[in-house]
């Protein structure tokens, strides 16, 4: 199998439950990326919260790249923006909206910051933006200026996830044909500009770099990993963690992140 690309999503896929790369996974990838097959983080987060990683992983030059705020940016390592969708004050006043229909923080996502017309702050929004090395600027309303815009958008509760849940069902369809909306995992609903997924990026990406799409490989477990695996042409891998969705459109599932689920198909189907 000719694999050129291996895309690979974070959280739950490269990162164990103890937010680590495992030993044999991290050797695997540095083989690949040796055997001259590029290897591209996608992630939910910034590129700050992707960083770290890639250093562990050997990919912190700049002609390495990511795929960030689940594909609404993609970036070099270096942080040279490739391709940008960005949200602006109309959107801004659409989310406050969507945030009325239930218990609700949300937060806007920029490649800076992370800010918030909430004062008090739900504990995963406090984890998103500390395990990105994000700081959360709170904002009064009136002080978001106009021309105010951003790349993603994440909706937490500090009542929990069964207000996730009703925000989740009370979105209006309206909604749906105007963004990307994904449910990341069960206490979080991120949202970006329609047409911004990790999928359309890949292909966006694979293309800059003249790679055919059957020789992209990716990993994943989420929702918002759900673009890569509509692909017909890339080489589908689910974690054995992943989300039934993830596993139904896999062409294989391999074991889960806490046991070298990536190492043990690169070893089957690349290495």
């Amino acid at each position: 199998m000719a694999i050129k690309l291996i895309a690979v999503d974070l959280d739950g896929t490269l990162l164990s439950s103890s937010s680590t790369i495992l030993p044999e996974t991290q050797r695997m990838l540095r083989i690949a990326t040796e055997n001259g097959i590029k290897v591209v983080l996608a992630s939910g987060r910034p590129l700050s919260g992707v960083l770290s990683y890639a250093q562990q992983l050997g990919l912190d030059k700049d002609d390495q790249y990511a795929i960030v705020f689940n594909g609404a940016v993609v970036q070099t390592i270096g942080g040279r923006v490739l391709m940008s969708q960005e949200l602006n004050y109309q959107d801004f006043n659409n989310m406050l909206r969507f945030q009325r229909l239930s218990h609700v923080n949300v937060h806007f996502e920029t490649t800076k910051c992370f800010v918030t017309c909430d004062h008090d702050l739900s504990i995963q929004m406090q984890i998103n933006a500390a395990s990105t090395n994000n700081i959360i600027k709170v904002r009064d309303r009136k002080d978001i200026p106009q021309d105010f815009t951003f790349n993603k958008v994440g909706f937490t509760s500090i009542e929990g996830s069964d207000q996730v849940e009703k925000l989740w069902n009370s979105l209006p369809s309206w909604a749906f044909d105007s963004y990307d909306i994904v449910r990341s995992w069960d206490s979080i609903i991120e949202l970006n500009a329609l047409g911004a997924s990790k999928g359309n990026a890949l292909m966006n990406l694979a293309s800059r770099l003249k790679i055919a799409q059957k020789d992209v490989m990716v990993f994943g477990d989420q929702g918002n990993d759900i673009s890569m695996f509509s692909n017909p042409e890339f080489k589908k891998i689910a974690m054995g963690n992943a989300i039934s969705k993830i596993k139904e459109k896999s062409d294989y599932v391999t074991d889960d992140n806490d046991h070298n689920g990536i190492a043990k198909a690169l070893k089957k189907f690349v290495l």
